[in-house]
């Protein structure tokens, strides 16, 4: 009888200290479920907050690459961000002869392999304070920590903030941030 109270315990205690060890659940996107196993198009496409970042992917012609095996890090602008972007900027910048500058601003918002705001605050205590994060479009892009939020700074000294950090997807890792970052 005491070996199977003793057993109950530490199956008990077990399911207790093994709870935190279940996959974690990506936070929700725009509304929207956000899966690990679609890719960052995929997962974007179904956010109600990111339709204009999807747009502008379809405009440069990045689906193809950002749907690819990556691993990809984004700083995905919400429609909130690009709406803060002077009057007539994304209408400009979605024709076709401005393909290249569209490009330019969100392969800008890309840094090559996985980082979670977990490698990212590691490479911000690392670098004393600050980490320079070189994007896919060449140029960098500043992070560091103020009041325990993940603030970037951009080429031209635009700040945005993660809004929402670690959206897990299979070809890497999505961090939502509330202004566009210019290069």
């Amino acid at each position: 009888m005491l070996r199977n109270k003793m057993l109950g315990a530490m199956a008990a205690a077990t399911l207790i200290v093994g709870a935190p060890a279940i996959a974690k659940t990506n936070p929700r996107v725009g509304g929207a479920a956000m899966y690990p196993n679609k890719t960052i198009v995929e997962n974007a496409s179904t956010a109600n907050n990111l339709t204009t970042l999807v747009t502008a992917v379809k405009a440069a012609g990045l689906v193809d690459t950002l749907s690819g095996p990556g691993p990809f890090t984004v700083f995905a602008p919400t429609d909130a961000a690009f709406k803060k972007l002077p009057a007539g900027t994304l209408d400009t910048l979605t024709r076709p002869e401005n393909k290249a500058q569209l490009t330019s601003i969100l392969t800008y918002h890309v840094v090559s392999g996985t980082m979670t705001s977990k490698d990212i605050a590691a490479a911000i205590k690392a670098g004393g304070g600050t980490a320079t994060l070189t994007t896919v479009q060449g140029e960098p892009l500043t992070a560091k920590m103020t009041g325990g939020r993940l603030i970037l700074t951009d080429a031209k000294g635009g700040t945005s903030v993660v809004s929402t950090k670690d959206v897990m997807q299979s070809n890497g890792v999505v961090h939502v941030i509330d202004t566009v970052l210019m290069p």
